[in-house]
């Protein structure tokens, strides 16, 4: 039987099983259906294009979700819709990461793609943005803390414009890779956070024993740039300072979340300050580190607003 000939309840059982090239094959025989439900409610343009690259994102996240197998097309063309329907209600590009997680609230992005067996297609996928575009779009669908156009955009020191036309980039070009790359291998994505998780542990740990500076250098580039919002410092004395500063002020970083691509590692971390001193520092500070080598080479500290606040 040639692909073609594959019927689309094989296909999304397939794609529901994990199996990258069933789910590609399915985008690809659907495609036309969902441009043409894009083009008669926002004719042509970007906007058009955008909306049917959100719903294949939408439907690698959600195929679990299809409960008729065979009506796989209608289901396809529905998130279209929706997708169509939200620009129209805004002027603005409003995507939200909302709208690519299951319906479980509990259940966050990285938990999603386990459920199917998809990461690693996916990541393979975002390795392939240009690094300024995958960070914005890291941040955006699989941070837990700085998801929004504004947080994104002060984290990288950006403006808001940057951050919306980064973003349109990144779905453009995912939504490409997808399909181009759902026969092929892909490695395991699930070691890589792994390992970027047991290397932010060792880190913290080594910190609180003292040992800060021997991680710096057997990890760290020693012309490391470090980026915060007031400051700018090459170097690791000025990593030094700051963390030896925070222990002996009796500030503790406790592991919130941990998103880790090629040569892109984000870390979360809560802030847990001591008793007397409640409000010595924020509530939370997100590390961004851009790689070289497997060494960190710039280091970006940003401090997410509290939530309710402007």
């Amino acid at each position: 039987m040639t692909p073609s000939e594959i019927p689309d309840r094989d296909l999304t059982l397939g794609a529901q099983s994990g199996d990258v090239a069933a789910l590609g094959l399915l985008l690809a025989r659907h495609q036309a259906g969902m441009r043409a439900v894009a083009l008669s409610l926002l004719g042509h343009g970007p906007d058009a294009d955008d909306a049917v690259q959100d719903a294949a994102l939408v439907a690698l996240r959600r195929i679990g979700d299809v409960r008729d197998p065979a009506a796989v097309g209608p289901w396809l063309r529905m998130i279209v819709r929706n997708a169509c329907r939200t620009r129209l209600r805004s002027a603005h590009d409003t995507w939200s990461v909302d709208e690519l997680v299951l319906p479980s609230p509990d259940a966050t992005p990285e938990q999603a793609l386990e459920r199917h067996a998809l990461r690693d297609w996916v990541w393979r996928a975002i390795e392939e943005l240009p690094p300024p575009i995958r960070m914005t779009v890291m941040l955006r669908h699989f941070s837990s803390g700085v998801t929004s156009y504004q947080e994104i955009a002060a984290a990288c020191a950006v403006p808001v414009g940057t951050v919306r036309s980064r973003l349109s980039q990144g779905r453009a070009r995912l939504a490409e890779s997808l399909l181009a790359t759902a026969a092929s291998a892909h490695g395991d994505a699930g070691e890589l956070a792994a390992a970027s998780r047991r290397e932010a542990l060792e880190t913290l740990a080594a910190a609180e024993r003292g040992r800060f500076a021997e991680i710096l250098a057997e990890r760290w580039s020693p012309e490391v740039a470090l980026l915060s919002e007031r400051h700018l410092a090459i170097g690791h004395e000025f990593l030094l300072r700051g963390m030896e500063g925070d222990l002996e002020a009796g500030v503790r970083q406790r592991l919130a979340h941990v998103v880790a691509s090629r040569d892109i590692t984000i870390w979360e971390m809560d802030l847990v300050n001591p008793a007397e001193n409640p409000e010595h520092c924020p509530p939370a500070v997100t590390w961004l580190m851009s790689l070289d080598g497997g060494r960190v080479h710039q280091l970006r500290l940003y401090h997410p607003r509290p939530s309710g606040t402007a």
